[in-house]
């Protein structure tokens, strides 16, 4: 009794060791564990039914946040532990490996660091090994060939290194492997075609080579084939879809498998996941698709160039649970068969870009109700848009960008409230942009650049406040201005209108749009100065607003914001940008603006005359006043100049009246001088001296030559 009683207090010690290595609890489930009660009644505790010694810990998904305490090895009668899904820290302790009759160690999805313990080896009752998604490193212990009775062990997403050990084949219980999303590299052990139990392997995103080999497409209960993100080659047995009666799940997508896709796949009528995307397949696409009434999800990526290559199409109409059809970057070509109008009703995303489609879109795409994605991007598809599109209320992205579609942009697009990207560019299209795309209050990105699209931007665009990522209109037919509503959209991020026909001002309301980032109004006819909202606007990286009529002086306040990208061309500023001004000559072009001066030399702009040197101009107020007085002064000595002279000239007996000396000193105004001088030109300076400046004039009147002093 005396030992029952010790045993008992040891896990109760161990709990409370447990307990106190949580340093958060949001939920408060370790609230109950108090001496209130008995430790057996604590929540996520379990006791066994003839004593009360601890046979599980239960705290899954809790969440939990601290460190393993490394007393739970003193609970010897401890079978399962589940702490899933929470935020433990730290290492596994070392002690685990006293736990002899654990038969479940569940610790995924935590943040738990360092080696794999290799003395966990010891349990040798464990079934079932859970530590995916951690942050675990090193290898797969070589001590765990002991765990025998092993059936699933899940090693996934770590930062496990070193090769699949060989080992794993011994264990011939396992029905489920997965080592995904590490860094093991290798080759895939041949002995994985021991298990014969095996029922999943997941081994997607790692570094293993080679190919694979033919023993382990015997596995006939392989229900899930995950070996995706590798860089295995080598080509697919012709029996596949005999080999895997059972699979349901096979994803062999970004390898470098070659050869044809086996036609036997269609035999594998339980298979609901499909993904061989990004391989080098070849050939024509025969699989009949028909028998897979599970299949939900179906991603294509091979070469083929045969002209009837979409035939497949047809048997898809069978497959009434398909959500995800994704065909896209193949080289499919021909027109779209109509059979696409019959697939199921509950498929959400259609992707069938990057290929060589050509034709029209069958308007039986409207009955693809459930869409939520409609990716046509980079074909070769010609005539209008249907305006059947009007019917799929719960599309979120369209994109039929990199086409040849013409016509005009349907008006029932306005119908689809919860569409979230329109992409439109490079394309045909003309006319006017619907005013009924105002009503699409949850846009962030509408982009239709690069069309033949005409009149003026309409307002109601401007009220889609949720338009934050890209409002790209450029390389259209826009005209009229910017309207001020532009200011509407405050998270607007990319503002795009380049090579239009717009005029007027660049409105001031575009300094409201706070998360402007990008801003490209290039190649249309705005005229005025830059306006002083980019002053404050200090998240903006890139700005072009070249060729414009834009006029007046560069504003010093662009040099305090972080620009990676200024361009200035082909406008009619003018001025002197100092040396200390956008001195990254690499984020700023000026060419074409002819009346720009200084600044760095990589800007090869010409030097400025000190006349022309805005910080070394005088105010004109006081250069007039200067100059008057300086005349004035400059005039007195000219006149007693000139009498000096003449009468040296005729002696002291001769002293002219004051009649003539009036005669031939006839007053001149201010305005005479200057112009007599050529504006006081430095060309008509005679000399400099103490007594200030004298000038080489010629009168109008009679082109008679006279000095001109400037007194200092």
């Amino acid at each position: 009794m005396l030992q029952v009683v010790a045993l008992e207090e040891g896990d109760l010690a161990a709990l409370q060791a447990f307990k106190s290595k949580i340093s958060h609890d949001p939920q408060g489930v370790l609230n109950s564990w108090n001496d209130s009660r008995h430790f057996c009644e604590w929540e996520g505790i379990t006791c066994g039914r003839w004593h009360k010694r601890v046979i599980a810990l239960d705290l899954m998904s809790k969440p939990l946040n601290g460190s393993l305490s490394p007393h739970i090895g003193n609970l010897s009668c401890l079978r399962e532990i589940n702490l899933i899904n929470n935020t433990i820290q730290g290492e596994i302790p070392r002690e685990f490996g006293r736990l002899l009759r654990l038969e479940a160690l569940l610790l995924s999805n935590n943040s738990l660091v360092g080696r794999i313990p290799a003395n966990l080896s010891y349990c040798s009752g464990l079934t079932v090994l859970t530590l995916g998604c951690n942050k675990l490193e090193g290898i797969i212990p070589f001590e765990f060939v002991a765990l025998y009775k092993l059936k699933r062990l899940a090693l996934h997403r770590n930062n496990l290194t070193g090769g699949i050990p060989p080992f794993l084949g011994n264990l011939t219980s396992l029905k489920s492997v997965s080592l995904a999303g590490n860094s093991f590299g290798g080759n895939i052990p041949e002995s994985l075609g021991q298990l014969k139990e095996l029922e999943a392997l997941g081994i997607s995103g790692n570094n293993l080579s080679g190919i694979i080999h033919p023993s382990i497409y015997n596995l006939s209960f392989l229900a899930i084939f995950s070996v995706s993100r590798n860089q295995i080659h080598g080509s697919l047995p012709q029996s596949l879809g005999l080999a895997f009666p059972n699979l349901k799940l096979f994803q062999i997508g970004q390898n470098f498998f070659s050869g044809s896709i086996p036609i036997s796949l269609s035999n594998a009528s339980k298979l609901e996941y499909i993904e061989i995307a990004y391989n080098s397949f070849f050939g024509k696409l025969s699989v009949n698709f028909g028998g897979m009434r599970n299949l939900s999800y179906l991603n294509l990526v091979f070469r083929s160039g045969e002209s009837d290559e979409m035939r497949f199409m047809d048997s898809l109409a069978n497959c009434s649970k398909l959500r995800v059809l994704g065909l896209g970057g193949n080289q499919f070509r021909g027109a779209l068969p109509h059979s696409i109008a019959n697939l199921s009703s509950q498929l959400q995303i259609l992707d069938l870009g990057y290929n060589q489609f050509h034709g029209s879109i069958p308007s039986g795409i409207g009955n693809l109700v459930n869409l939520y994605s409609l990716e046509m991007e980079e074909n070769q598809f010609t005539g209008t848009i249907p305006k059947e599109m009007g019917k799929l209320l719960n599309l979120q992205g369209l994109d039929f960008s990199g086409n040849h579609f013409s016509g005009e942009i349907p008006s029932t697009l306005g119908n689809l409230s919860l569409l979230f990207q329109i992409f439109f560019n490079n394309n045909n299209l003309s006319g006017v942009i619907p005013y009924s795309l105002g009503n699409l209050k949850q846009l962030a990105f509408l982009e239709v650049s690069k069309n033949e699209l005409s009149g003026t931007i309409p307002e109601d665009i401007f009220n889609i406040s949720y338009l934050s990522n890209s409002l790209d209109l450029g390389q259209n037919h826009f005209v009229g201005s910017i309207p001020p509503r532009i200011g509407n959209l405050k998270a607007l991020r990319s503002f795009v209108v380049s090579n239009n026909d717009l005029s007027g001002e660049i409105p001031s309301e575009l300094g409201l749009c706070s998360s402007l980032e990008e801003i490209y109004l290039a190649g249309n006819f705005f005229h005025g100065s830059i306006p002083s909202f980019f002053k404050t606007s200090r998240g903006i990286r890139k700005v072009d607003l070249s060729r414009n009529n834009l006029s007046g002086q560069i504003p010093l306040f662009l040099q305090a914001l972080s620009l990676e990208y200024l361009n200035l061309s082909f406008n009619d500023f003018e001025g002197k940008l100092t040396k200390g001004i956008f001195a990254n000559a690499s984020a700023i072009s000026v060419i074409g603006c002819s009346r720009l001066c200084g600044g760095i030399p990589e800007l090869q702009l010409p030097k400025c005359t000190e006349n022309k040197s805005s910080s070394q101009k005088i105010s004109q107020k006081l250069k007039i006043i200067f100059l008057t007085l300086s005349a004035f002064s400059g005039l007195v000595i000219v006149s007693f100049f000139i009498f000096y002279w003449h009468k040296r000239r005729r002696g002291p007996s001769r002293q002219p009246s004051i009649p003539m000396m009036r005669k031939s000193l006839p007053k001149m105004s201010y305005q005479s001088l200057f112009k007599a001088t050529d504006g006081f030109s430095s060309t008509r300076l005679i000399g400099v001296g103490s007594f200030g400046s004298v000038y080489k004039g010629v009168l109008d009147e009679d082109r008679t030559i006279v000095a001109i002093k400037f007194g200092e």
